[in-house]
């Protein structure tokens, strides 16, 4: 963090964040063949700047659908991209268990979907992937949001640990399934407890089916070089970088969202009681932040690089934006075609979390 600031807390108003239902073009499943073949799961809605999400070890895209909605009628064209061995995407060969191998398969289907210009988010071991992305796309890069990552200097230590006594691996992914469990709302919230039940059913299903798949990614996690030479290349770049983090969030430490902000010289946004999986819980929290983001550094850089870019409109429409950040006639601009989706009706809430910012 470039200077010591007072803390924002958040939220700052007890009202709506929108206070009427409005539509939006509904999430829209798909899978894309690369050019050599390789089948990947993409979920899309929305028009303008492209949020590419990546998402956590043992899930898949869809899975922040309600998340996703919401970003929607913020200005993003959401792309929730399946990592590799996850959701509909097909593993990577044997050779390929390495972080940097994932994260190269996230730059090929950024590239055949014709995206030049976007904002990275990724939860979990996808902060791991977009950290790796982005140090090595600088120049394409608007923002990063890191969410509960498995990036920064304490969760380097704690893989060593990990290669030293694999049993502490074990509690890791005890106190994973513990919070994952928490994240049903069950008695505070029923309504939202069951569609976050229907979203979860696929990626269980699938993970019963092909229990193997996942054994690439966990090897790749523990073989993986360490996260702090990305996050210097970040800084060196001027990538304009944000933590969030749960600060009860037990199997990735509040520790590592310090190390990570402080390493970019980022921001760093801390969820109040938060776990590992807050995002799940309560799909109004994320958007909440980054309404707020919006008006500080991560707007102020997705503006410059837009005008770098060459878009001079001080108030630009959605085919300007989309002209500066997408390839003529990209493939991504196809696969959400307004004539395509049905429209629903979302009515944002009051976010369930409080956080202070930094």
């Amino acid at each position: 963090m470039s200077e010591l600031v007072e803390p924002i807390e958040g939220p700052v108003t007890d009202e709506p964040v929108v206070g009427e239902a409005i539509e939006v073009p509904q999430l829209r499943r798909r899978e894309v063949l690369l050019d050599d073949g390789h089948t990947v799961g993409v979920t899309t809605a929305g028009e303008g700047i492209p949020l590419v999400l990546v998402h956590g070890f043992t899930v898949e895209g869809f899975l922040y659908a309600q998340s996703l909605s919401r970003l929607v009628t913020m200005g993003f064209r959401v792309i929730a991209i399946d990592t590799a061995g996850h959701g509909s995407t097909e593993g990577l060969p044997l050779e390929g268990h390495d972080m940097d191998n994932y994260a190269e398969l996230l730059g090929r289907v950024i590239d055949h979907l014709g995206i030049e210009r976007y904002v990275l988010a990724g939860h979990s071991m996808g902060g791991q992937l977009i950290a790796r992305l982005g140090a090595k796309r600088p120049e394409e890069v608007l923002g990063i949001i890191f969410i509960d990552a498995i990036v920064g200097d304490t969760w380097d230590r704690m893989v060593y640990l990990f290669r030293v006594w694999p049993p502490l691996l074990a509690v890791v992914a005890a106190i994973l399934v513990v919070d994952s469990a928490s994240i049903m709302p069950t008695f505070s919230n029923p309504v939202q407890a069951a569609k976050l039940f229907r979203l979860v059913i696929p990626t269980v299903a699938g993970h019963v089916v092909k229990p193997w798949r996942l054994a690439g990614p966990a090897w790749s996690i523990l073989r993986t070089r360490s996260s702090r030479y990305a996050l210097n290349e970040l800084k060196d770049n001027e990538v304009t970088c944000v933590a969030i983090h749960g600060s009860m969030d037990m199997a990735v430490p509040h520790m590592t969202a310090v190390d990570t902000a402080s390493r970019t010289d980022g921001t760093l946004v801390t969820i109040n009681r938060g776990g590992h999986s807050w995002m799940l819980r309560d799909p109004e929290t994320l958007p909440a932040i980054l309404a707020e983001l919006l008006e500080g550094p991560l707007g102020e850089s997705i503006s410059a690089g837009l005008k770098s870019a060459g878009l001079t409109e001080e108030d630009p429409s959605t085919e300007q934006i989309e002209a500066v950040c997408y390839e003529k006639n990209a493939r991504i601009l196809s696969l959400a075609h307004p004539t395509i989706y049905r429209k629903t009706r979302v009515r944002h809430q009051k976010p369930s979390y409080h956080w202070t910012t930094l």
